[in-house]
């Protein structure tokens, strides 16, 4: 029978009687664990050597750690409005940051908040390197005796939702019977602020032995503060989005160059001449592309696209308001044959107008405006979202693959990667030392599946180039010491300077077509890599276009769409009051001219002699940063710096 509980310590103690010697407990990604329950744990464990205890589980959100400085000035204040003062940090992350956990602790993730643990020897020691649909069997191998996972209440009903992670929970069960393991002990935590959602994340509280539901106040929900969107981010989503065919499948990752794809795809729809005319400002010839020829043209979405992403983000949201995610699916195979011949009926549009989902998604991630959207939901609108199992999500094959495959008609699967080469290999979660910046996830599940799928793409975008201890580097190589995507999986790639369509061709197209989207500076070191490999004809000229990459050039051809609002420092919305987002722009550029000695002794007596006058807005700024009237050489230093930077940024 079901436990009911209200008190977390009583939890942990009646775990810990039904549970017998080590703990090995598997907790859900990202927003479903429940925090508070798993640091009652962890205390509990870490006090006495003599019950030992292994996590498994995958990104372990930390809100992000003020720094000293002015990067910390800024930092705090938000952290603590954004988070809430409250908000529960997990203790063995901070552990983990420490290599401080005990000798009977353990935690293996095989995905990590993106470069948060790269100095944790213990987190690097313990990361498993798996594919996302490999999880649920690898934590299984493991007999897990504990699972432990964050839900949501019905609204006036007693049903349980997985909620933000139907990802691997019951593909983890499954694994665990067919193994022959005993099943785990189930136990739940509610938290009110997580939003119902249902279909196969819902289910019976008896799906639990233990159903956990603490008093209030509740902390908030982690949500992932959005960050700028750049100019190359802006043309990447561009190119990006002219990749999609109406009446399509999209799968779209996290961060900034996902916000500029949803906000490209929302204007592709909304405002398709002004579309037209940013993607032109860019490449005039952009409608002769091969691969955008190839995938339908321009045109907005008279049919509407079916979202099928592990991660559910802002993105979605943009694009479910803009009404461009709306082509409904079923679960009923022989409907969807109908619907892919052209001979359903009206009753079978009806129906699947009825019943349809538009929206598929294994967990999801964003920020307190995307989780207020979800709660806020009408009912039929909910009823389009289905949370399912990431065995569902990431794959085909098993009972379901001719249903999924009529489904996911023309998809299209974008995700970003942190460095590619010219022969089309790619590198998205760790570096070539070895150490793991983030993780594998589902990106080679997805470029798997564009190969394996009809009239599917993969697309992964990279910005050309990036700055590493103030110089600048190529994100495009000749070859690189780690690999994520092989290169015989080499399909799309989008950088700020086009798109490049490798899928099918010979090694020196895929040479040439990677040093188009290179930047300028890199382009003849690449190609002398070429020619020396021997994957390089010798006469080989580079076009006169391949001139155009260069940040100068790609600010003067969206200058006018930036300040006319087409195309905003946040797309998807903001997180950050209209000084803080002045202080961003001011402290990424300063940040920039510090980086190297000399380049950070220039910036300090540029600073130091500069006119102290300050205008209304800056001084705002300043105080927000608490250095209205600053005191000691220490924080006059930081005081000049800062105003420098703004009216540099002004």
């Amino acid at each position: 029978m079901t436990e009911r509980l209200a008190d977390i310590d009583a939890t942990v103690a009646l775990i810990l009687r039904r549970v017998s010697g080590p703990l090995r407990v598997g907790l859900p990604l990202g927003l479903g664990k429940p925090h508070r329950l798993v640091n009652a744990l962890y205390a509990h464990a870490a006090a006495d050597a003599s019950r030992p205890l292994h996590l498994y589980t995958a990104l372990s959100l930390d809100p992000p750690r003020p720094a000293a400085g002015l990067e910390g000035r800024f930092s705090e204040p938000f952290v603590e409005r954004h988070f809430g003062s409250d908000f529960p940090r997990l203790a063995y992350v901070d552990a983990l940051l420490r290599d401080a956990l005990p000798a009977h602790v353990r935690v293996e993730e095989f995905y990590m908040q993106s470069g948060a643990l790269l100095r944790s020897r213990q987190a690097q020691r313990s990361y498993t390197s798996l594919n996302y649909t490999m999880a649920a069997d690898a934590i299984a191998r493991r007999e897990p005796n504990l699972i432990v996972q964050k839900v949501a209440r019905e609204p006036g009903g007693a049903r349980l939702s997985l909620s933000c992670n139907n990802d691997i929970t019951q593909d983890t069960l499954d694994a665990i019977r067919a193994h022959g393991r005993p099943r785990p002990l189930m136990v739940a935590e509610v938290d009110p602020e997580l939003p119902w959602l249902g279909g196969s994340a819902a289910m019976d509280e008896d799906f639990f032995d233990i159903v956990l539901t603490p008093p209030g106040p509740y902390p908030r929900l982690f949500g992932l503060p959005r960050q700028p969107v750049a100019d190359a981010d802006h043309a990447i989503g561009l190119y990006a989005s002219a990749l999609v065919r109406d009446g399509g499948t999209l799968q779209i990752g996290i961060g900034t160059l996902a916000d500029a794809l949803g906000h490209a795809l929302a204007l592709r729809h909304t405002d398709n001449a002004r579309y037209r005319q940013v993607l032109r400002a860019l490449d005039p010839a952009i409608e002769r592309h091969p691969a955008v020829l190839a995938s339908g043209g321009l045109e907005p979405f008279s049919i509407g696209l079916y979202g099928c992403s592990e991660m559910l983000n802002e993105g979605f949201r943009r694009l479910v308001e803009a009404g461009v995610i709306r082509r409904r699916v079923h679960d009923d195979e022989a409907l969807m044959r109908r619907i892919a011949d052209g001979s359903a009926s009206a009753a079978d549009h009806a129906r699947l107008a009825g019943e349809g989902e538009y929206l598929h998604g294994a967990f999801y991630l964003g920020s307190p405006d995307f989780y207020r959207w979800l709660r806020e939901l009408d009912e039929d609108q909910r009823r389009g979202i289905g949370m399912r199992r990431i065995s569902e999500i990431n794959q085909l094959y098993g009972g379901r693959e001719s249903l999924q495959r009529l489904q996911r008609r023309d998809a299209r699967f974008f995700n970003s990667c942190m460095i590619a080469t010219a022969l089309g290999a790619a590198t998205s979660d760790g570096l070539e030392d070895g150490r793991v910046v983030s993780g594998v996830g589902g990106q080679h599940d997805f470029v798997a599946m564009a190969h394996a799928l009809d009239d599917a793409r993969s697309a992964l975008m990279l910005r050309a180039t990036r700055e590493h201890a103030g110089a600048e580097e190529s994100n495009v190589r000749w070859n690189y010491g780690h690999t994520t995507i092989p290169r015989h999986l080499r399909d799309l790639f989008v950088t700020e300077y086009g798109i490049a369509d490798l899928r099918g061709t010979t090694d020196e197209d895929c040479v040439i077509a990677m040093a188009a989207v290179t930047a300028r500076p890199y382009q003849a070191g690449l190609l002398e890599q070429a020619r020396a490999s021997r994957k390089l004809r010798e006469d080989f000229a580079p076009p006169a276009a391949w001139q155009r990459n260069t940040p100068q050039q790609l600010q003067r051809a969206l200058a006018p769409f930036r300040n006319d609002g087409t195309l905003p420092d946040y797309p998807l919305g903001s997180d950050f009051g209209a000084d803080e987002q002045r202080l961003l722009r001011a402290l990424a550029w300063l940040q920039r001219r510090t980086a190297r000695t000399g380049d950070k002794l220039h910036s300090v007596l540029a600073a130091l002699v500069a006119p102290a006058r300050l205008d209304d807005t800056q001084r705002d700024c300043m105080r927000r940063m608490g250095l209205e009237h600053p005191r000691g050489l220490g924080e006059r230093v930081q005081a000049r710096l800062l105003a420098y930077a703004l009216r540099q940024r002004r």
